[in-house]
């Protein structure tokens, strides 16, 4: 018997001889017995036999020839264990137990045996493959057998991107093959029966070996032919497949194709490095590529909330009153939508804003970026700033409204009284003048003479008895020109006219006075009833017509107390009106005297009371108007009741919701400061307790539209306090914002915690153990402390500090200098000191292989190594390259790889 290894002593055994090393591997079990779906207790496919034998026979060669050997047919030489013990020793680089010389059967045995232990000890299981059958010639264990030896040697060490053997060379083979059109490589059957896959993987590697754009998916034996012969004669792969085999199958073997494939992994296994580097950069780039999609964002969301702040706070700070109530209703009414429909997404907008800036600045802390700096006037700061002067801005601005509205109200009160007086006096002065001026005591007889004097008297009484309503008057047009009455001018013309003309009146009495006080002597008794009934019949017509004054006056009241005020004043006049009317019945007699006397002495009247004008028909007749007054007036005093019984009902209404709202928003704030503070149980299991929490938070916003609702029907109603409630509509508002956004950034914290927990890989239980470390020395339980206490929490998890030392940490974890640490910012820094991130020097060593050891990149080869988009986002940001070695189209990938990271120089 031959002993082949001094047959073959010329050959060098080693680990570069074949296969992926030598190393003992793990246990390879579990996944042969998922691997392996090579049913023993069935016949072979009779065609997929045939690409067994043929691929599994020229795999061997391709290992074999390099001892200087080969095989012809698979299960027949293979029977005495000596070619199959070289091809182990070949593949593996590993020397295997010297075999036995003899030829018979016991030693054709014990040979196979020696290479089953071998394969058995690179934690192969062999299952129902026996050495007996091997040394039989039995074809079905014998192919079974090199199966596993292909996918111990050639498949099990492939590894990409996470996934090894079969789904690591799968993976492999869709990156590769990505780029070009018709390929779509999903498994190692189907997706290479038209040749394309084969070819696109050599044109790949060696762009030169194919002209990929000339085959054609419907010529699937010539596609296939050209791939088998460029890798036979180009890359050293023999051809272990049949064109017109793998063409007549309906569905080609799986493992002959993966056999074939993995050859052509191992060929292009010095790219792998490449394809590292490549990985690197593509991560990189893409963590890039979403902080500044996030930052343009940012920009965006921040300048359309400045412009809408600065547009509005100019709105908010127009102070201007207008002339009529209904304008300044309008503007209250504009006032209530701005903040019912038009301000709350803009409160979410600000928080979504804060909250988007603050993951993105973890983001980039995690990826070891630089922080992001919003361009000038765009800061966080800028909007709080901004919001705080919309805020002062809208401060008082319904308080003053309101004013306005009650101004207003008045001065159209006032405005109208004034009116009314002045029409009820103008009336009564209408003609005096001309009275005053007629000169008829000239012609007079002297008994005319006297009476005229009466007469005068009589006027002189009336003229007194208005002087208080002349200055009621200017008095009102006093208070309208002090409360700055948009009509003030002609309210002051009116009253100006009044005045002068009242002035006249008193002049031109005095005159008339002293002319006919020159003729007194000459004047006899006049008669002393009619001048006892002028003298009474006056002041009862004043009273009447003041009485009718009042009862006509308009009212404004604003609570029930006022309203059964003025019903109690009501009251009380309508219990002088039998005195009056007694008063009325005495007058009218004194009248009725006068006339029966003249009567009775036949004596003919001149015609009417010459003392006054006030005959009985207008006692009577304004009596008769007082009558009708009196019950108008208790039914328009009942209707204000009834609307201040029900703007009492509206003011008990709110109430009642606000003081159940108002502590409820309250207590919810509190309990979000206990959760924040405790956090039990894993991030999330914290984040879905926040999300549920939220959840039910926004489940209540009914409670706050209901509360809504009742406002608007008090604002409605022109109701200006509420005693019943110290919760005002403002104060609810601005809590359930403020409760928003507290769980929204409490929310926030946790997922950049989960953000930072993950990208640092950083276990639950330290993630539990830094917040019960946090929440043990944040002695205030505010969820922030002082460098004191955080000084002592580093010394607790085993720092020694000296001063330099912690002043470099604090300059870290409060860069704002603050004087406070987050949690957010602990374990930020704890991660940082215990966690490696990709540098600078890293990504430029990628570049660099990617390069070929260049000190430039060309676009061709960013192209060629880079998925599209990200091979064009570095084509676009880098500068050409100005080394002495530069060529034609060169790129600085140094200042590119620096500038990611906010370096200024290497």
């Amino acid at each position: 018997m031959v002993d082949y290894h001094a047959a073959n002593q010329a050959y060098q055994y080693g680990p570069s001889s074949g296969g992926n090393g030598a190393g003992g591997g793990g246990s390879m079990g579990d996944y042969m017995a998922q691997e392996d779906d090579w049913d023993r207790d069935l016949l072979l496919d009779p065609a997929w036999e045939k690409q067994q034998r043929k691929t599994f026979t020229a795999w061997c060669n391709s290992h074999l020839r390099k001892a200087g050997t080969q095989i012809e047919n698979i299960d027949e030489d293979f029977r005495d264990g000596l070619k199959l013990m070289l091809l182990l020793e070949v593949i593996s680089g590993e020397r295997l137990p010297k075999p036995e010389r003899g030829k018979m059967r016991v030693h054709k045995i014990n040979n196979v045996n020696k290479a089953l232990d071998f394969i058995a000890s690179k934690g192969v299981k062999l299952v129902s493959i026996g050495a007996e059958e091997i040394v039989d010639g039995n074809a079905k264990m014998t192919l079974g057998m090199i199966w596993t030896i292909i996918l111990r040697f050639a498949i099990q060490d492939i590894s990409v991107e996470e996934t090894s053997a079969k789904e690591g060379l799968l993976l492999w083979c869709q990156r590769k093959t990505a780029p070009y059109k018709n390929v779509n490589v999903q498994n190692f059957h189907i997706s290479w029966k038209d040749g394309l896959a084969f070819n696109a993987l050599i044109h790949r590697h060696r762009p030169e070996l194919i002209e990929y754009d000339k085959l054609r998916k419907d010529d699937p034996v010539t596609n296939l032919n050209n791939a088998f012969e460029v890798a036979e004669k180009y890359l050293d792969i023999p051809k272990m497949l049949d064109a017109e085999d793998i063409v007549g199958t309906l569905r080609p073997d799986e493992k002959a194709v993966m056999t074939y494939v993995s050859c052509f992994y191992h060929a292009f296994s010095g790219a792998q490095k490449a394809e590292t580097a490549a990985n690197r950069i593509c991560k990189v780039l893409a963590v890039n590529q979403e902080n500044e999609h996030l930052m343009e964002d940012y920009e965006r969301l921040a300048s359309d909330l400045l412009e809408w702040i600065r547009r509005t706070i100019p709105w908010l700070e127009d102070r201007v009153p207008q002339k009529t109530i209904q304008e300044m209703q309008q503007k209250l009414e504009d006032f209530r939508d701005y903040r019912r429909v038009h301000k709350p997404p803009k409160v979410q907008e600000k928080c979504q804003l804060e909250i988007n800036f603050n993951t993105l600045q973890t983001k980039l802390r995690l990826s070891n970026r630089p922080a992001f700096m919003p361009s000038e006037g765009r800061m966080v700061s800028d909007i709080n700033n901004g919001w705080q002067h919309l805020e002062q801005a809208e401060k008082g601005y319904e308080e003053w409204l309101l004013n306005e509205i009650r101004r207003l109200e008045r001065l159209d009160h006032l405005a109208e009284k004034f009116r009314q007086k002045a029409s009820i006096h103008e009336a009564w002065t209408d003609g005096k003048e001309a009275m005053l001026k007629h000169r008829d005591y000239e012609t007079a007889t002297l008994s005319d003479i006297k009476a005229l004097i009466r007469k005068h008297e009589a006027f002189e009484s009336d003229l007194a008895a208005h002087q208080d309503r002349v200055e009621q008057i200017a008095a009102i047009a006093q208070e309208l020109n002090e409360l700055d009455y948009y009509d003030s001018h002609n309210v002051n013309t009116r009253c100006q006219k009044i005045c002068d003309q009242w002035d006249a009146l008193g002049s031109l009495t005095h005159s008339r006075r002293e002319a006919l006080e020159k003729t007194e002597k000459q004047l006899e008794t006049i008669d002393q009833l009619h001048l006892e009934y002028a003298k009474r019949a006056a002041p009862f017509n004043n009273w009447m017509e003041s009485a009718m004054e009042d009862l006509q006056d308009m009212f404004i009241v604003h609570t029930i107390e006022e309203i059964e005020g003025l019903i109690s004043a009501h009251d009380q006049f309508k219990s002088t009106l039998p005195d009056a009317d007694r008063e009325r019945e005495a007058i009218l007699a004194i009248h009725k005297e006068a006339q029966r006397i003249a009567e009775s002495n036949h004596i003919k009247l001149s015609g009417s009371n010459p003392y006054t004008t006030v005959t009985p028909q207008i006692i009577n007749s304004k009596w008769e108007k007082v009558q009708q007054l009196v019950p108008k007036r208790d039914h328009a005093l009942l209707e204000e009741q009834s609307k201040q019984q029900s703007n009492e009902h509206l003011r008990r209404q709110f109430a009642s919701q606000a003081n159940v709202v108002g502590p409820w928003i309250q207590t919810k704030m509190e309990e979000i400061g206990r959760i924040s503070i405790e956090m039990n149980g894993t991030l999330e299991d914290q984040l879905n307790h926040l999300k549920q929490y939220e959840r039910s938070i926004v489940d209540y916003k009914p409670n706050l539209d209901l509360l809504e609702q009742q406002h608007q029907l008090i604002q409605e109603a022109l109701i200006f306090d509420n005693k019943h409630t110290n919760y005002t509509m403002e104060h609810i508002r601005v809590g359930w914002e403020q409760l928003l956004t507290t769980i929204a950034r409490t929310i926030n914290e946790v997922e950049n915690q989960i953000l930072t927990r993950d990208a640092k890989g950083i276990s639950q239980e330290q993630m539990q153990e830094f917040r019960a470390s946090f929440n043990h020395f944040d002695k205030k339980q505010t969820g922030s402390m002082d460098s004191d206490d955080f000084r002592v929490l580093l010394i607790s998890t085993g720092y020694s500090l000296g001063d330099a030392e912690f002043n470099r940490i604090m300059s870290v974890v409060d860069p704002n200098h603050s004087g406070l640490v987050t949690f957010q910012a602990f374990i930020d820094f704890m991660s940082r000191e215990t966690t490696d991130t990709d540098t600078a020097d890293q990504v430029i060593a990628s570049f660099k292989v990617l390069a070929g050891d260049k000190n430039f990149i060309t676009a061709e080869e960013l192209r060629r190594e880079l998925p599209p988009d990200q091979a064009e986002y570095c084509i676009a940001r880098m500068a050409p390259y100005q080394g002495p070695d530069a060529a034609p189209g060169a790129l600085d990938y140094k200042s590119f790889s620096t500038a990611l990271y906010g370096e200024s120089d290497l």
